[in-house]
């Protein structure tokens, strides 16, 4: 196929050229109705914020344009087939896991997910059969998932219809995924892979495999984070041994009818960019990283790590891409780092937990960027820095799983004192977020660590989210002592 071509976008610019009447919907009116939103986006952008008809083809039964770019993503990808998705990643794993497990059929997955996975099993009502991530000692954070214990899960759980895995994780951490396709085929159980921050391992040979390569049967492809499409925008890829019209049937049970536009350009322009250039641009993202961590690593303290951590096993390869950095030595949280960067230097990096930071980098970043970012760590720490005592270094909790998230989620439950809830097992979500991993999810027993994790996370200033009171003074739990 022809990967010069970007046909959402060129049927918008044609249509544009029509000077169409609308009597339609968005309301705006082409920016007519709202000057002010015209003023903001501009002309061009306003325009382009249309409905679904004839010329412009329609996201949920697409026939033309969409479903040509579908294809050019499809090829671009190694995938058998790619559904563009208007409703982030999330959206397109939500779908992915609905779409090979139901009520009370179970899924092997690692503990250390994002959200959208947990949300995919409230919603559906599977029941998650967890391989719990080895944890790095000095890092403080989950790692990969090693075969053996895969194999494990799969031997006690033979009626398993589905193996999910992270590639990477948020840190960069690469579980054996070749390895586990093959163990999840042999035992006729298909492989998923949440690939929300691996979108360019499909564009350079020197980066870790990507799921659709090692084999895997649908993988959620988050492209506005590393692939250069508007926030919100996604990939959803699936390999020969899946339906698509089950899963285009999915998706349209939860993504809007009403698609926009500018999505979907964004995603159609985007990976036309990657194909023609991809490789190129990745090849330069990759000097960039190896340079600030070297950089990094030269002013002391900061510890930025890389494939050095590669094992063979649960950290059978690394994201070089990622600016993974511990803080720890330094003295300070993830967190405070994270802070003090934005409010003393201007500087927004994408997270910061206890002991962490991750600085994205990707196809936009710059070398004066990455200079000023350096220079200011080196000010951080020369300013802040202090004594690592008293720090929590300990990123993941094992969790204790009582019921399954479906049945703690939509169980009569009551609310109680942060306090007094030891023992009793949570029917919400409790996570910071950034990275957006629960610290709790619903059906899981709440311990005194996990108490101690939370008061912590907040005094540090976390962003916590997920549970009912914004302030999470009070947790809902089962009612009974359940």
């Amino acid at each position: 196929m022809d990967q010069t071509q970007a046909p959402i976008y060129q049927a918008l610019e044609e249509f544009r050229k029509m000077r169409v009447v609308p009597f339609d919907v968005p309301g705006h009116k082409r920016g007519r109705g709202n000057p002010e939103l015209a003023k903001l986006l501009g002309e061009t952008c306003v325009n382009m914020d249309v409905n679904s008809m004839k010329p412009l083809d329609n996201l949920c039964h697409p026939v033309s344009v969409i479903r040509q770019a579908e294809e050019l993503a499809a090829e671009a990808f190694g995938a058998a087939h790619a559904f563009l998705m208007v409703g982030g990643t999330t959206s397109a794993v939500q779908s992915m896991v609905l779409s090979v497990v139901k009520r009370g059929e179970k899924i092997i997955l690692p503990r250390n997910v994002h959200r959208s996975v947990m949300g995919a099993l409230v919603l559906c009502g599977a029941i998650p059969v967890y391989v719990n991530p080895e944890c790095d000692p000095r890092l403080g954070i989950p790692l990969g998932m090693k075969v053996s214990e895969v194999e494990r899960a799969i031997r006690d759980n033979p009626d398993a219809k589905a193996v999910l895995v992270n590639n990477p994780t948020y840190y960069g951490i690469c579980s054996d995924l070749r390895a586990i396709v093959a163990l999840a085929h042999a035992h006729g159980m298909l492989c998923l892979a949440d690939e929300a921050h691996g979108t360019h391992f499909y564009f350079h040979p020197d980066l870790p495999v990507s799921a659709m390569e090692a084999g895997a049967d649908l993988a959620s492809v988050s492209m506005h984070k590393s692939g250069g499409s508007l926030t919100q925008s996604s990939l959803l890829l699936t390999g020969p041994n899946v339906s698509p019209g089950h899963v285009r049937q999915i998706i349209n049970l939860t993504q809007t009818t009403s698609a926009s536009y500018l999505l979907l350009s964004s995603l159609d322009i985007a990976r036309r960019n990657l194909a023609l250039r991809g490789r190129e641009e990745f090849g330069r993202v990759m000097e960039l990283a190896d340079y600030a961590r070297k950089e990094i690593n030269a002013i002391g303290g900061y510890y930025a790590f890389s494939k050095e951590l590669c094992n063979g096993d649960s950290v059978y390869d690394f994201d070089v891409t990622k600016l993974s950095v511990n803080t720890l030595e330094v003295g300070l949280a993830g967190i405070e780092v994270y802070d003090l960067l934005r409010d003393e230097y201007d500087i927004q990096i994408e997270f910061g937990d206890l002991g962490n930071i991750l600085a994205y980098l990707s196809i936009g970043d710059r070398p004066r960027e990455v200079e000023r970012l350096v220079s200011a760590m080196s000010e951080v720490r020369r300013r802040f820095g202090k004594s690592r005592a008293g720090l929590m270094d300990q990123e993941y909790i094992d969790p204790h799983v009582a019921v399954s998230p479906q049945d703690a989620f939509y169980a009569p439950s009551e609310s109680l004192p942060l306090e007094e809830t030891a023992g009793r097992v949570c029917s919400e979500f409790v996570m910071c977020y950034p990275p957006g991993i629960p610290i709790l999810a619903p059906g899981e027993t709440i311990t005194p660590q996990i108490l101690d994790y939370i008061r912590y996370a907040k005094d540090k200033g976390c962003s916590m989210t997920g549970p009912e009171d914004p302030d999470i003074l009070h947790l809902n739990v089962l009612k009974g002592g359940a």
